[in-house]
């Protein structure tokens, strides 16, 4: 209960669509292509939502860092411990809002 309590106090409210639709902002939809074409569609989420399965990806993942601020057509390049991989944000979305 003390941790929840705590969790309140720092939690914000997102209740609208943000004005730039077509940069990434936390609560948006998120569609990935790699190079190969097979696309993946992920929403940012708080670190206590998150669940990949469900493709919801906590703000705090490295890939979901590199995604917050990004617009239409941005690259993004996530280091693996495998090497690089590459993807093209190919789209936003803000459904549910």
């Amino acid at each position: 209960m003390r941790f929840l309590t705590k969790r309140l106090d720092e939690l914000t409210v997102v209740d609208r669509i943000p004005d730039d639709r077509e940069k990434v902002f936390f609560g948006a939809y998120v569609t990935l292509a790699d190079d190969a074409g097979e696309e993946v569609t992920y929403q940012i989420v708080g670190p206590d939502e998150f669940d990949v399965k469900e493709g919801k990806l906590s703000m705090d993942s490295p890939l979901a860092r590199q995604l917050l601020g990004k617009r239409l057509d941005d690259e993004i390049v996530l280091r693996l411990p495998e090497g690089t991989k590459r993807y093209d944000l190919v789209e936003i979305d803000y459904r549910g809002y």
